[in-house]
């Protein structure tokens, strides 16, 4: 138990020439300073773990189709622009892309113009590709992701009024 003293200062509400502030002391005794109220809440969600794993394995999904998509794509832009098939990028990116696009070839012709190809097997490999990539990543999300959205929470009360 502590004896606390107070002093507020307030001014008068009447006017008068000169103002001079009043000052009132309040003294208390016998009360605690501060009472306590303590409310701890902990919320878990048992399945965050299940639900990041799924969105990882998309991701990775998304990603290894996304670089698979740009290859093509680049071979697409090469081909187009009649790029030299000798020199070192292009023949990197063809000998890359040509797995790629292998099921795709003979699907369509290749129209030809001064050095410069259209292949549109490459545009059909491009289509394909991206849809496999997003039905995969879809299919891995239900396989794995749990969209039960259990929060267990636990709450304390502390209440300590003396």
């Amino acid at each position: 138990m502590e004896d606390r003293t107070e002093i507020i200062e307030t001014t008068p509400t009447t006017r008068q020439v000169t103002s001079v502030p009043r000052t009132t002391e309040v003294k208390t005794t016998g009360h605690p300073v501060a009472e306590v109220d303590r409310v701890e809440a902990v919320a878990y969600d048992p399945f965050q773990a299940r639900r990041m794993t799924a969105y990882r394995v998309t991701q990775l999904i998304y990603l290894v189709f996304g670089i698979i998509d740009g290859l093509i794509a680049i071979r697409f832009v090469l081909k187009a622009l009649g790029a030299n098939p000798s020199a070192g990028f292009a023949e990197f990116i063809y000998g890359i892309s040509y797995p790629l696009i292998l099921p795709f070839i003979g699907l369509f012709g290749s129209p030809a113009a001064q050095g410069s190809v259209l292949e549109i097997n490459s545009i059909v490999a491009l289509v394909v590709y991206a849809l496999v990539g997003w039905l995969l990543a879809k299919l891995a999300w239900i396989a794995l992701a749990d969209n039960r959205s259990a929060v267990k929470t636990h709450s304390t009360t502390i209440d300590s009024h003396v």
